[in-house]
């Protein structure tokens, strides 16, 4: 299975990737290879993350950082929803 961004989620993530970047030369690359491991999980088995209330939504996390990869599966495909910061915005 593979998975594609919602436009937002994309932004989302980008943003993301460039403040850790701005921190630290080289934690934005870890957590885009957090990211990628995380997903490379999701696809294998999209049905063994929790859903997300009782919607059709469901989270995972990142281990390393504090985000969840809000993700639906649609036509074989994972559609990432949202990358939600676990403190920041925790209902989001």
């Amino acid at each position: 299975m593979t998975y594609r961004f919602h436009r937002a989620a994309l932004a989302e993530h980008l943003d993301e990737v460039a403040l850790y970047e701005s921190r630290l030369p080289g934690l934005g690359a870890d957590y885009l290879a957090e990211f990628e491991k995380v997903m490379a999980r999701v696809c294998a088995t999209p049905d063994f993350y929790p859903r997300v209330g009782d919607s059709d939504l469901r989270k995972a996390g990142l281990k390393r950082f504090p985000f969840h990869v809000i993700y639906q599966v649609k036509s074989a495909q994972i559609h990432v929803l949202a990358i939600a910061h676990q403190r920041r915005r925790p209902a989001y």
